[in-house]
C-alpha cells in the first residue's frame, strides 16, 4: 500500500528516481485515461500555454475516477508551472490567486519559473500555506492560501476537507506535507543569490532551466550539450546549491550522440538529477532498473 498520497515524495524519500511526462490534452476523458500511466507524475505547462483551469479541474477528476495507479495511489502526481514568475515579491504576491486556483483543483505542486529573489520566493511558499501552519514561519511569511477551496482538492486526494488543509503543506519543511513545491532557477540573474534562494524552507526540488539560462546569456542556442563553459558553470552552481540544502535537482541531457540508455545513465549517474523528464516508459525503465527501483509503476 502507498504510505502517501503524493507519489513523486514518496520516492524522493525512498531516495528514488521521479519520472515526469505531460498531458496531451486537459479533459476529463484524457484524466481518466492517465490514470494508468507509466509516469510517476504528470507535469502541465501553464508558463507558455493557456492557463485552463477548467480543464485542468476536468483532468483531476478523470485521474481520481480512472484510479488507482498500478502503485495503488488514487492518481499519479500532478505538478503544473505558472504563468507569471517568481522575480519579485510584488508579482508573487500580485499573481497569488494562481497558485490558489491550481491547488483547489486536487494538484500536488507548483514549479514556478526566473526564481531570482529569496524573498519572492518565501512569497511563492506562502501563497501555498494555510495561515495555521506553524513551521518555518521564523523565515517565512504567515501562509495566505484561503478557506474555502478545499472540496475539491479533499476528494482527489481522498481525505475529508479537514484533513486536507493539514496535510496540503509544503513537504520537506513539513514532514507530513503532501505538496511539493519547485523552482526554475534559470537565468543569469538567479545564480548570485542561487544559495539564499536554495535555503528556502518548503522548497522539494529546483531546475537550471538551461533553455532560459543560455538565452541570459546572449546564447540563445546554447540549450543542449555539449554546452559552453558558462552553462557548464551555471548548472554547477544550481546543482552545488540544492545539493548542500537537501533539494533535489531536475535535470535533462538532450546529447543526441548518445543511446537513450547512456543519456539516462549520464542524468541519474553524473548529473545527480532526482526528478526526470522522460519521453516513453521504456526510458524510465531504463533508468527504473539501474537504480534497482521496487515500487511498481
Amino acid at each position: 500500500m502507498p504510505k502517501r498520497i503524493n507519489k513523486a515524495i514518496e520516492l524522493l524519500e525512498s531516495g528514488q528516481q521521479v519520472y515526469m511526462t505531460h498531458a496531451e490534452e486537459l479533459t476529463y476523458d484524457c484524466g481518466r485515461e492517465m490514470s494508468q500511466t507509466w509516469a510517476d507524475v504528470i507535469h502541465m505547462d501553464f508558463e507558455h500555454h493557456f492557463f485552463d483551469i477548467g480543464g485542468l479541474t476536468q483532468f483531476m477528476k478523470g485521474l481520481k475516477d480512472g484510479g488507482p495507479t498500478p502503485s495503488g495511489h488514487l492518481t499519479p502526481t500532478v505538478l503544473t508551472t505558472l504563468p507569471s514568475n517568481c522575480i519579485t515579491v510584488e508579482e508573487v504576491r500580485a499573481n497569488a490567486w494562481q497558485m490558489r486556483h491550481v491547488l483547489s483543483t486536487g494538484a500536488h505542486g507548483i514549479l514556478h519559473t526566473h526564481a531570482r529573489d529569496p524573498e519572492a520566493v518565501k512569497w511563492f511558499v506562502a501563497a501555498c500555506r494555510y495561515p495555521f501552519q506553524a513551521l518555518g514561519r521564523d523565515e517565512l511569511p504567515e501562509g495566505i492560501r484561503g478557506s474555502g477551496g478545499q472540496l475539491q482538492p479533499s476528494a482527489i486526494w481522498g481525505v475529508d476537507p479537514a484533513t486536507y488543509t493539514n496535510l496540503a503543506d509544503p513537504w520537506p519543511l513539513n514532514p507530513k506535507g503532501e505538496l511539493l513545491l519547485g523552482l526554475k532557477i534559470e537565468d543569469r540573474h538567479c545564480l548570485p543569490n542561487v544559495d539564499r534562494t536554495a535555503a528556502v524552507p518548503g522548497i522539494g526540488f529546483a531546475e537550471w532551466g538551461p533553455g532560459d539560462m543560455g538565452m541570459s546569456f546572449d546564447e540563445p542556442d546554447a540549450h543542449d550539450p555539449p554546452y559552453p563553459e558558462f552553462m557548464n558553470n551555471a548548472r554547477n552552481t544550481v546543482k552545488n546549491a540544492l545539493d548542500k540544502n537537501g533539494v533535489a535537482f531536475y535535470s535533462g541531457w538532450n546529447d543526441t550522440s548518445m543511446t537513450e540508455e547512456q543519456r539516462i545513465k549520464f542524468i541519474i549517474e553524473e548529473l545527480g538529477s532526482k526528478l526526470i523528464g522522460a519521453p516513453t516508459r521504456e526510458v524510465a525503465d531504463i533508468g527504473r532498473k539501474l537504480t534497482g527501483r521496487t515500487m511498481p509503476v
